[in-house]
């Protein structure tokens, strides 16, 4: 198992890298979340401090949602800054959110091609905004929580497999037993599987392959 734990905060990324310290299959991503750029926008400073030392980003992006919407343009003008200062460092695998927002995280990735590679986690945007997000050369994270729906399975049957990794996104998401965990992801590969026809093996494997692709293309980067 490989696991990647996105960060809300420049701070929570320092955290979280002293507990897994050590730990080979566990990577961090140094994150700032768009539902807490308003309160923490100011550690902005701290994050471009970080970067030399983080492979991976995460989670950043915008969400335009109801509650969220009035602090958009702050949201715009911190995921820019993220994406120049990525794009400074050589570029980063990076893990974006973009509820209600999809469009907007899009303009703003074609804005800073040299950022990295986003892998959009949990899209929930429209299939015009999905065949975009593809054509801009994305790739996507996907768990039960997208899967269980018949909008999510759409959009997932619509992505390219060879761009698609698994997600859990706990403990926000629970399961019947709690917050989703690592180990929950074979509920997740089992709905892939019927939706691309293929033995749970045979997706595994994909998935896995998918993943050391994703991670060859920024090995300059420590991202292995």
């Amino acid at each position: 198992m490989y696991l990647l734990a996105v960060t809300t905060t420049p701070r929570a990324w320092q955290g979280t890298c002293s507990v897994v310290a050590g730990v080979r299959r566990i990577k961090v991503a140094l994150g700032l979340h768009p539902e807490l750029v308003a309160e923490r926008h100011s550690e902005i400073s701290l994050f471009r401090e970080l970067l030399d030392d983080a492979s991976y980003v995460g989670e950043i992006g915008l969400d335009g949602s109801a509650k969220l919407k009035s602090t958009l343009p702050l949201q715009r003008r911190v995921l820019e800054e993220i994406l120049v200062a990525c794009a400074q460092k050589g570029g980063r695998i990076m893990s974006v959110h973009s509820r209600n927002a999809a469009s907007d995280v899009l303009d703003a990735l074609g804005d800073s091609l040299r950022a990295g590679t986003p892998v959009l986690h949990w899209f929930s945007g429209t299939l015009k905004e999905l065949e975009r997000a593809v054509e801009c050369g994305c790739w996507f994270s996907v768990g039960m929580a997208m899967l269980s729906g018949q909008k999510g399975q759409k959009l997932v049957a619509a992505m390219p497999r060879e761009r698609i990794l698994t997600e859990t996104d706990g403990p926000f998401v629970r399961g019947k037993s709690g917050p989703m965990m690592p180990w929950d992801v074979p509920e997740a590969e089992s709905t892939l599987g019927r939706l691309w026809n293929e033995s749970p093996e045979a997706v595994r494997s994909i998935l896995l392959g998918n993943l050391r692709q994703l991670v060859s293309r920024h090995s300059h980067n420590g991202a292995a």
